[in-house]
């Protein structure tokens, strides 16, 4: 299983064929010509336009005796279509030029599954199919590709490298195609879709909470989903489409190349004890003291930890060795109030239990360790309204 399988599958119900007639629409202005480009009957490109508009709840042109123009609605969805496609042809096409007119979204959403569950009988769990109907989808897709999609291993299904270039893109297209209904609903005052933020240890106690208090007041039945976990995990939540951003310490140099970092504002490291500790009020700490107590302390690979292990570097072989490995602030909290432990954690996420009497701060300077908080978010996303008003509110910090 993968890493990021923690992720909900995204799928999608729009048919892929109805978008196509109407991008083509779009750009000719005409059901004649884009009948002819997209090879059905006028007919058929006038149920399709109605079904979408149906579907939208709008309609997405101005009708003329010169032709068909998209109106708003229709320059909303055409931008999103237009977005999902890059993303999904460009790699329909390494497999099969065809693909782009005869994979259907039900083929793609079985391509997910598989690649996420690497077994058909799990896959077709998550969608709610019987196990010969996703069998049958990833299959027309190979006979299409004429190459197999999957291997088969001692660990399970495991999909080509194709394959999983395939399901990534299938992805983010149905993101944007999730993105368009929330577009579209906006134009009539309603909400759809759902806000999911990958939140660092940081941000769950400092950034979010007045974020999320003062977007309630603008809009207060949209979803928002805060998910935890590893850095790397978030990470590939958010490649993947599964997570719209991400907040909490940057990363130098950036990770990978398809995602950027927006620095919102710089935290330091603190040093903190309980309030019965031995070297509370005691002043010139010496490392040697500090080292000859348990920690609590972040995980290998994450900034603080860098920045506690670089601390310690000059002792040697007598740097903490005792040390609870931990991004949980509660955790942090409850052993300090109960144990001559010490903590190296975030100064603004402290920030509150030091207030409240729960921690206190030593005297030790760490303005060294000084480090940009912000958002990594996927290179060129476009995010929806709502979206962008809880991004604003974060950067103003709530």
């Amino acid at each position: 299983m993968s890493p990021s399988a923690q992720f909900t599958v995204k799928t999608s119900q729009h048919s892929l064929r109805h978008l196509r007639v109407f991008l083509c629409v779009v750009d000719t202005g005409s059901v004649t010509r884009a009948a002819e480009f997209c090879f059905v009957s006028q007919p058929a490109v006038t149920q399709a336009l109605s079904k979408l508009e149906r579907t939208a709840g709008l309609p997405l042109f101005t009708r003329t005796p010169q032709g068909l123009f998209p109106n708003n609605a229709g320059e909303v969805l055409a931008r999103r279509l237009r977005r999902a496609f890059a993303f999904l042809d460009a790699a329909l096409g390494e497999l099969s030029p065809r693909l782009r007119v005869t994979a259907t979204t039900a083929q793609l959403n079985a391509l997910i599954a598989v690649r996420e569950a690497e077994n058909f009988t799990l896959a077709a769990r998550r969608l709610g199919l019987a196990q010969p109907t996703v069998h049958r989808a990833v299959s027309q897709l190979e006979h299409e590709a004429a190459r197999p999609l999957f291997e088969r291993t001692s660990y399970g299904i495991v999909a080509t490298r194709a394959a999983q270039a395939l399901a990534q893109a299938a992805r983010l297209a149905f993101v944007e195609l999730a993105q368009a209904d929330a577009d579209l609903a906006e134009l009539k005052s309603e909400e759809a879709g759902r806000i999911v933020v990958g939140a660092m240890p940081l941000s769950r106690s400092y950034v979010l909470p007045k974020a999320i208090a003062s977007f309630r007041k603008l809009r207060p039945n949209l979803p928002i989903q805060i998910l935890e976990g590893p850095y790397a995990d978030l990470l590939a939540g958010l490649r993947r489409g599964e997570i719209d951003f991400l907040i909490g310490a940057l990363r130098d140099p950036v990770p990978i190349g398809d995602v950027e970092q927006r620095a919102l504002f710089s935290d330091t490291l603190v040093i903190v004890a309980g309030q019965r500790h031995p070297l509370r009020g005691k002043a010139n700490l010496a490392l040697e003291e500090l080292a000859a107590y348990p920690w609590v302390v972040a995980q290998k690979e994450t900034p603080i930890r860098r920045h506690f292990d670089a601390l310690f570097a000059p002792l040697n072989d007598r740097a903490p060795k005792s040390i609870v490995e931990s991004g949980s602030l509660i955790l942090m909290r409850e052993l300090l109030d109960t144990s001559d432990h010490l903590g190296c954690i975030s100064h603004l996420q402290a920030e509150a239990e030091i207030a409240r009497g729960l921690m206190h701060a030593l005297p030790v300077d760490l303005g060294h360790t000084s480090r940009p908080i912000g958002l990594t978010l996927r290179q060129n996303w476009l995010p929806t309204i709502a979206q962008q008003q809880f991004l604003d509110l974060i950067a103003s910090r709530g």
